[in-house]
């Protein structure tokens, strides 16, 4: 069976576009709700907000990848790229990389796309690999570039992109196709254009390495465009929760230039990820209404812990704050730590479950 690039009629795509009308008017209507929320948010929670986000994809696109980043280090280095104060701390190579495409996307998603932005974006990623021949380039291997799993002795290929020399022709071609769709005023079909983006980009698979990290970050520049301003939507979150449907609905597109499976999954995707950064603006209000009014009566202790637990985001502590917990992050003594919590309850700033070794304790926001 022949790959979609094959096809002679590729890449032109069919969807029927029935299927999307009321993704894109809740899609519009939740843009409208974050643009119109970023627009009243202190300048402390915007620029909280901002890191955060920025943060959770550069970890989230990464995690999809199978590399795992660490936090405290991916943000330090996004706050640097922001020209904020950071706490200097040693960054690895692959954790600033990423942090500085992600900025970049943030603040140049008005910029036209070009060759010279995407080997920049590659270049970022690659930092620091040695395992990689072309950097900051696209693929120009003789072999072909292959979506494999299994062993060695007997590979399943999930999906082959076209050879090295048809890239570069290619990505001119996607360039210019996508150039002159942004410039078109229409934005009521913005999720279909992100989404053959995305997937355009992924059939294709221009560079050795790094296609999935910019392919995604390709879905917030179209979508900032449009809505001529930074998106801000938590894409690779919600898609580092749901990998394998993520991958099986791009396969569904490996043979046939039908799409629907893909711009389905693709727009309820989307409109998730609109959902959860509705929820984070609020749980980041709540958080600094949560210090305004508890500030004067918490300890040092209590404030280290209580900013620990609000730095693990929405979701806060898995099964919730234990006493050892608290014991561990305060670095005190298991009588202060049960002290400590107490009073917290009794400000109402915890809320407590269970007894004994099983009690739990929970922000009140």
């Amino acid at each position: 069976m022949q790959w979609v690039w094959q096809n002679i009629d590729f890449p032109n795509f069919e969807y029927n576009t029935s299927f999307f009308f009321e993704f894109e008017k809740e899609f519009h209507r939740n843009t409208g709700i974050i643009i119109g929320t970023l627009r009243h948010l202190e300048s402390d929670n915007l620029e909280n907000l901002k890191i955060e986000i920025l943060t959770q994809e550069a970890l989230s696109t990464s995690n999809i990848e199978g590399e795992i980043l660490k936090r405290e280090s991916v943000q330090s280095s996004i706050r640097k790229h922001l020209g904020l104060k950071t706490d200097n701390r040693k960054v690895q190579a692959n954790e600033a990389g990423i942090a500085e495409m992600m900025v970049d996307v943030y603040l140049n998603f008005d910029k036209a796309l070009s060759h010279k932005m995407l080997f920049s974006w590659h270049e970022m990623l690659m930092n620091g690999r040695r395992d990689i021949e072309t950097i900051a380039n696209y693929r120009t291997h003789a072999e072909p570039m292959q979506i494999v799993s299994g062993n060695l002795s007997s590979p399943k290929v999930y999906y082959e992109a076209p050879p090295s020399e048809q890239v570069y022709e290619l990505m001119e071609n996607f360039i210019v196709w996508y150039e002159a769709e942004i410039s078109k005023k229409n934005i009521d079909s913005t999720l279909i254009l992100a989404g053959i983006v995305h997937l355009l980009f992924e059939i294709i698979h221009p560079f050795e390495d790094g296609n999935g990290r910019i392919g995604r970050a390709l879905v917030e520049k179209v979508i900032s465009q449009k809505m001529n301003s930074p998106a801000l939507n938590s894409f690779a979150k919600i898609i580092d929760s749901h990998k394998k449907e993520y991958y099986d609905a791009l396969q569904s597109s490996n043979h046939s230039l039908n799409i629907d499976k893909w711009l389905l999954f693709f727009s309820k995707t989307m409109l998730d990820s609109q959902q959860y950064t509705i929820k984070l603006i609020d749980f980041l209000v709540a958080k600094s209404k949560f210090f305004i009014k508890f500030k004067e009566q918490l300890n040092e202790r209590q404030t280290k812990v209580l900013l620990c637990i609000f730095e693990e985001g929405i979701d806060g502590f898995k099964g919730g704050l234990s006493a050892a917990n608290y014991q561990s992050i305060s670095g005190t003594s298991s009588a202060t730590a049960t002290r400590d919590l107490q009073e917290l309850v009794q400000l109402e700033a915890l809320t407590k479950t269970g007894e004994l070794k099983h009690t739990r304790y929970f922000l009140n926001v």
